[in-house]
């Protein structure tokens, strides 16, 4: 029995179909995987799913367990049994874990709320998804990854029959992706409906029975994940086959760019607490320096920390081709010839509410100005030149950010960057949420930028990734640099040995 129906669904946007009749059936107990690149429509079937789009606004029908919906808002589809929880997170970073578990649904009687049974309850669903957190907890002190897995409890609270998970698993580590995974086959066992949007193909083989492709707004396959393999899936994505996953290039290296020594980062709450503990590394001109470490290691902190962004104090030695270095603010970064893409980019790396042209040209007013006066014909004509350099997929550069895919939104921070002609771009998990046709578009990216002297270091959780891109790989344990391995000598295992502490 199909649990879920998607007829013909047609959404529009202004200059823009993102659906065109699209078709996508689940079945009651099974993991449906949804595929494409950014920009292929799965975000926007899915906001037509879950009642973000209300009926009306598209064009085509929704039935559950055989009967037709109309939804209007997000909690008919959640009263319908409909779940989803979004790849950017939906959290109150001020409230506690208890607080966001239950918001809006609170259990207590006459409008009074029982704390304690809320604790209760909470207590109960974070033992469930494997998280070791107090309920009590602000969820803004809280990592990216231990937020995904309060999301995944919430909707497991819900009692949802048809489950929805945008890209779940981008910010786990590999224990958070394990107990993800033992969650999910108990949700096929007792009945669930789940639908798995992934870009990670090794997971979606791992766990979908069925996988559905949409290529530019249009359904161009589904099969049983048991006729495909990986070459197949990325084909069908791109519409073209895809020989090599990571650009294979011998660079050159050349003087040393950045010397960090004896470096120490103290925690922003607690100054007493070593967040990173005399970390040394040195990167040169053109390398692509890979940093690897589980969750919690300190690679972002050391990132942000570098780039002045991170609240924490810090000592130690840094020096940007041989000159001592004190940066105290992002703009002092900036002015040394530094760029950081961030990890959460809707956070820290755009403004969602301003236009394509104006995220790019932000960092850049100086080059675009005159006593203090900006020249708006440079400003369009830099930002279109990166827009079609880029390949950014946005009807024009007025377009909200905001309302573009998770891969159009990461070339306009590499956009931004890039205008600003750095020595060193620190890329914070360049490629998250992103397609495989845009990954390699990025890899191309940083390969250019290698070859044109730029110094790259690329933070990533994605082992091939690190493997394939990086010329040397530090690996971060606890906050300090626990081995140091040459491209040749890396492999998954030894990194992975580095990264538990292991010898």
């Amino acid at each position: 029995m199909y649990a879920l129906e998607m007829n013909s669904i047609t959404k529009e946007f202004p200059g823009v179909k993102a659906l065109n009749k699209v078709s996508f059936n689940v079945r009651q107990g099974e993991i449906h995987a949804l595929c494409g690149e950014n920009g292929a429509g799965k975000s926007t079937l899915m906001k037509v799913l879950s009642g973000l789009y209300p009926a009306g606004t598209y064009e085509g029908e929704i039935r559950v367990f055989g009967e037709t919906k109309e939804f209007q808002q997000i909690k008919d589809a959640e009263d319908a049994g409909i779940v989803i929880i979004h790849q950017e997170l939906a959290l109150v970073k001020e409230l506690t874990v208890s607080e966001n578990m239950f918001l809006g649904v609170e259990p207590g009687k006459y409008g009074i709320v029982d704390w304690n049974e809320m604790y209760l309850q909470t207590k109960k669903w974070l033992e469930r998804v494997g998280l070791d957190a107090s309920p009590d907890t602000k969820v803004g002190r809280l990592g990216i990854g231990q937020q995904q897995l309060i999301e995944i409890a919430k909707a497991l609270a819900k009692n949802a029959k048809i489950l929805i998970l945008d890209e779940p698993t981008a910010a786990l580590t590999e224990t958070e992706v394990e107990t993800l995974v033992d969650i999910l086959d108990q949700l096929r066992k007792s009945g669930v409906a789940c639908i798995y949007i992934s870009h990670k193909l090794n997971e979606v083989f791992r766990l979908a029975d069925t996988i559905t492709v949409l290529r530019d707004g249009q359904s161009v396959a589904s099969l049983p994940t048991s006729e495909l393999d990986e070459n197949r899936v990325i084909a069908l994505m791109v519409g073209r086959e895809l020989t090599e996953r990571y650009p294979c290039v011998e660079r050159k290296t050349g003087a040393v760019v950045l010397e960090v020594d004896g470096y120490n980062v103290y925690d922003e709450q607690f100054p007493e607490r070593k967040m990173i503990e005399n970390i040394s590394f040195q990167l040169r001109q053109g390398e692509i320096l890979g940093i690897a470490g589980l969750m919690g290691a300190g690679r972002t902190e050391l990132a942000m920390s570098l780039f002045g962004a991170y609240g924490g104090q810090a000592d130690g030695t840094v020096k940007i081709e041989g000159k001592p270095l004190r940066i105290r603010s992002v703009s002092d970064a900036i002015k040394s010839g530094l760029a950081y893409v961030s990890e959460d980019r809707k956070r820290f790396g755009l403004v969602l509410e301003m236009d394509v042209k104006t995220n790019i040209s932000l960092p850049n007013i100086g080059r675009i100005s005159r006593a203090s006066v900006i020249n708006q014909n440079e400003e369009i004509k830099f930002a279109d030149s990166y827009r079609r350099e880029m390949r950014i997929k946005a009807a024009t550069l007025e377009t909200a950010v905001g309302s573009l895919s998770g891969g159009n939104q990461q070339k306009v921070v590499l956009s931004k960057w890039l205008m600003a002609n750095p020595k060193i771009l620190i890329l914070d998990e360049p490629t998250r949420g992103i397609d495989v046709g845009a990954k390699y578009e990025i890899y191309n990216l940083m390969n250019q930028l290698a070859e044109q002297g730029v110094a790259i270091i690329m933070i990533s959780s994605e082992l091939p990734e690190i493997l394939g891109m990086s010329d040397r790989i530090l690996v971060m344990h606890e906050g300090t640099i626990a081995a140091e391995f040459s491209r040749r000598e890396a492999t998954q295992e030894s990194i992975m040995v580095a990264a538990t502490g292991g010898k």
